[in-house]
């Protein structure tokens, strides 16, 4: 019997609790079998307890977008951007302001000349 991707992440973090790249692992796939409970729930702990894996912030906004979550989504843009900002990581800033600007209904030509 093939052991599942799960299941061998579930193995891992065993292993590892506070490993935060199995956490994003166990989150994406959770969310690619359409468990969003559980991927949300190890998406908001990658933001509670290791807030600078920034790679979060896009996937759980975007996972709270789905859930008519709009406020949360807009909040953990803004957060994101906060901490990738302070890191110098410019790619990740600007993937998350530009779904940022989305959930707040900005069109493309709004942006600001400043």
């Amino acid at each position: 019997m093939e052991i599942s991707r799960l299941d061998k992440l579930l193995a891992f973090i065993q292993n590892e609790p506070e490993d935060e790249f199995l956490k994003y692992a166990l989150a994406t796939e959770y969310l690619r079998l359409n468990d969003s409970e559980k991927a949300l729930s190890y998406y908001e702990d990658l933001v509670n307890n290791h807030p600078n894996y920034t790679g979060t912030y896009y996937h759980l906004g975007k996972l709270y977008e789905a859930l008519n979550r709009k406020d949360d989504a807009i909040s953990t843009y803004e957060k994101g951007m906060e901490i990738t900002k302070a890191k110098r990581d410019m790619h990740a800033f600007s993937e998350l302001q530009a779904v940022y600007r989305s959930a707040k209904g900005f069109e493309e030509d709004d942006e600001d000349d400043y």
